[in-house]
């Protein structure tokens, strides 16, 4: 995390978390989602705003973790901001010689190759599991068929479970709101 970031969790450490205003979409693309965004449903159903600045885009790639809970944030200062997941935490690239990079620019060992019921790819890593992004599925399938990644099938129903994520922090807190 920034330092800046850290001095103002220090400096106002009672700052409420913000729930449902941020996602991250299954291609590694982040969206602003404003109370009229939320309004009209999820973030399957209803995405935002695109966020395209790159000093932005930088600042919550160097500020993203998760909770003990497996909640996903952007740390935004001193305010927790939890991030609406369409798939998973990370969306990995596939570069030469089979190197993994997240949408935040880190680099990735594979432990583990995964499918689903749909046919989409996931790669259990030393940062997590995320999705291989759809414009380098066919060099994770060229992974497989070369024997460098061994396929497990796996329901994507239960990769939040299995892998300790949660894919809606806003949905989990309205839960314990009631």
């Amino acid at each position: 995390m920034d330092d800046i970031v850290l001095q103002a969790m220090v400096k106002w450490p009672k700052v409420p978390a913000c729930y449902g205003w941020l996602g991250l979409d299954a291609r590694g693309r982040w969206y602003l989602r404003d109370e009229t965004v939320q309004s009209v449903g999820d973030f399957a159903h209803s995405k935002g705003d695109w966020l395209q600045h790159d000093k932005l885009l930088a600042f919550i790639a160097r500020n993203y973790g998760a909770d003990d809970q497996g909640q996903w944030f952007f740390q935004n200062g001193p305010q927790r901001v939890y991030v609406e997941l369409e798939n998973t935490p990370w969306i990995w690239r596939i570069g030469p010689g089979l190197t993994v990079q997240s949408h935040t620019g880190q680099t990735a060992t594979v432990s583990a190759c995964l499918v689903d019921e749909t046919g989409h790819v996931y790669l259990a890593t030393s940062l997590g599991l995320g999705l291989v992004h759809s414009q380098d599925v066919a060099l994770a399938s060229d992974a497989i068929e070369q024997g460098d990644w061994s396929v497990q099938n796996v329901s994507a129903q239960a990769l939040p479970e299995a892998f300790g994520f949660v894919r809606s922090p806003a949905q989990r807190q309205e839960g314990f709101s009631r």
